[in-house]
């Protein structure tokens, strides 16, 4: 392999940089090498640009990899780390994901001011997220309390809490982890009542498309069987044009040689929720979240528009 350092680019915030860093210690110790000779470079998004509206007003889940792809592209960079719930279905045809370090934990948390869980809220509560599938899974479970727009970093979420300008909010329990944040957590909530996002809880690595110099590199500390669940995730959204507009939830498990999957699309209001399951050869992740998602798609009167 060539001497040429590896050049890894990541968004700015303190979760992007966490989940950067671990990345950079993974490759650098199968490689041989000091961390340091793998230089990290922060790239600017569009989508941390924007913080006084939703992401679905102004473009969708790209905002937060167009910069990042450009810097691939140009060859600013050599690789890119995400979150992988934040890759959008279809990417430019330069780019190719590479893979997928090995998943934590894919719930969500929640964090409610003075320690309040979900179900003890007052009537008229306010909820804080960014997320509309949130949104919309708080809705079914309480229609009684309004969403509100909340953005920003981990950090600047669980302060608005804590200052009361929302009752609570919801956060991947695996950005708590990574940011060693996890006893804000009020409670843990579970799968069946909130199906995490397609990708939650992975870390994905984009490249150049056609790159074996740094294939080659990656090869030891990706994951398989994460690739094979968030193929099926990935599938799932494709065919139901998953993006920031639609309130839409994955979750494939492997199983042995096997892939559980279930897939849900809700109402923005929470009023109807469409789910389906799936289970096959983990060979078939994709079509197992193709077919799952086309079931849904028949079920629904209006269309995926229809949920917004």
């Amino acid at each position: 392999m060539t001497t040429t350092p590896l050049r890894i680019g990541t968004r700015g915030s303190p979760l992007a940089l966490a989940q950067t860093r671990q990345l950079r210690a993974l490759l650098a110790a199968a490689l041989g090498l000091a961390e340091e000779t793998l230089p990290i470079e922060v790239i600017r998004t569009t989508g941390d640009m924007i913080q006084d509206r939703p992401l679905s007003e102004s473009g969708g889940k790209g905002l937060f990899t167009k910069e990042l792809d450009v810097a691939l592209i140009e060859g600013r960079i050599d690789l890119a780390v995400h979150s992988s719930k934040d890759l959008p279905t279809h990417l430019p045809p330069q780019i190719a994901i590479a893979g997928y370090l090995p998943r934590e934990d894919v719930r969500d948390a929640w964090i409610g001011r003075n320690g309040a869980t979900l179900d003890a809220l007052p009537k008229g509560a306010v909820v804080g997220t960014a997320s509309l599938r949130r949104g919309a899974q708080v809705k079914r479970l309480r229609p009684d309390v309004s969403i509100v727009l909340l953005r920003g970093n981990v950090e600047t979420r669980l302060r608005k809490v804590e200052s009361g300008e929302v009752d609570g909010t919801l956060l991947a329990l695996a950005g708590l982890k990574r940011l060693g944040l996890e006893r804000h957590a009020t409670a843990i909530l579970p799968i069946e009542d909130f199906l995490p996002a397609a990708g939650q809880g992975a870390i994905a690595v984009t490249k150049r498309a056609g790159d074996a110099r740094v294939r080659e590199a990656l090869a030891a500390i990706l994951d398989p069987s994460t690739a094979a669940a968030l193929a099926a995730e990935r599938a799932f959204l494709t065919v139901l044009d998953g993006s920031c507009r639609t309130p839409i939830a994955a979750y494939a498990r492997l199983d042995g040689e096997a892939i559980a999957f279930h897939g849900m699309a809700l109402r923005a209001d929470g009023s109807q929720v469409y789910e389906a399951h799936r289970r096959g050869p983990a060979m078939d992740a994709a079509l197992i979240g193709d077919d799952a998602a086309n079931e849904i798609l028949l079920r629904l009167p209006n269309g995926v528009a229809g949920l917004s």
